[in-house]
């Protein structure tokens, strides 16, 4: 379990490595610095949750629990949302995808809940 959420973080950083790239370089000559700050505020998004997926991954194999696994849907899924619709808004130009970006935050902070609620609750047995 710790493995695969592991890769997967391990993943998403690689993406937000190179978006991060292609951001810098093929997209600040073409892009307004109010879209730019936009592509890296969901660069700097992914990444966080990418090192926040290996950190839950450690904290996965340290205190094995798979209750914590729907935390780790939560980040996976609120970043491909949170970023994802920030990445489509700057390059397509779609502006009412910023209405859906919120909702991948809201995943974000579920899944941080979630496992603080984990980590914080009574074991049993």
């Amino acid at each position: 379990m710790e493995r695969r959420v592991f890769a997967v973080g391990t993943i998403l950083a690689g993406i937000g490595v190179a978006l991060g790239a292609f951001g810098a370089h093929a997209l600040k000559a073409r892009m307004s610095p109010e879209l730019l700050g936009t592509f890296e505020t969901g660069v700097r998004y992914q990444m966080y949750h990418a090192l926040g997926l290996l950190a839950l991954a450690w904290a996965i194999s340290r205190w094995p629990d798979r209750r914590l696994m729907p935390a780790a849907w939560l980040l996976f899924g609120g970043t491909a949302v949170f970023s994802g619709s920030l990445y489509l808004l700057v390059l397509s130009g779609t502006r009412w995808l910023g209405a859906i970006t919120p909702l991948g935050g809201v995943a974000l902070i579920a899944g941080w809940s979630w496992i603080a609620w984990r980590l914080l609750a009574p074991q049993r047995g």
